[in-house]
């Protein structure tokens, strides 16, 4: 019995590879490489470097090629002259919310129990408070545990990020 075997045939139509000739060592060395654009404004970079490693953030920057790695630290010279409160407000704007934003605090704020669901709506930013037009803001409960207005901030970061 014969083997049957699978493979590639070449194709009488296709025409040989041939080499092309790139040049001699003196002339690659002479020829200036050139680094394609960044994908992303370089402004970017210098705030995702700050937010991944403040103490490393210069040197994550300096990957980028001479000019952007200078533009990118000036940045981060902005950067850290800036309160901590507008860092996180231009992390924030920058990378933004999730879409399903409204989505995920509304289904929150159905599952959560009523003590919660008090707490979390009188820690949710106004803009969002508007998605439950039929809430109120209420003073916060002396007697309850301290633990719930973590939680209450926990849940809005992680439904809203």
């Amino acid at each position: 019995m014969d083997a049957t075997r699978v493979g590639r045939v070449r194709s009488p139509m296709k025409k040989a590879r041939t080499a092309v000739p790139v040049g001699t060592v003196a002339d690659r060395d002479r020829t200036p490489i050139r680094r394609p654009p960044l994908p992303l404004p370089v402004e970017r970079y210098a705030l995702v470097a700050w937010v991944l490693g403040r103490e490393r953030a210069e040197a994550l920057v300096d990957g980028l090629g001479e000019r952007d790695a200078e533009r990118a630290k000036a940045h981060l010279r902005q950067l850290a002259a800036l309160p901590s409160s507008l860092r996180q407000a231009k992390v924030t704007a920058e990378f933004g919310e999730r879409a399903d934003a409204a989505a995920r605090l509304k289904t929150l704020m159905d599952e959560v129990p009523e003590p919660l669901r008090k707490e979390v709506f009188r820690r949710l930013p106004p803009f969002h408070r508007t998605l439950f037009p039929e809430r109120r803001v209420e003073a916060a409960d002396p007697l309850s545990p301290p633990a719930l207005a973590v939680l209450a901030e926990r849940l809005i970061r992680e439904a809203t990020r």
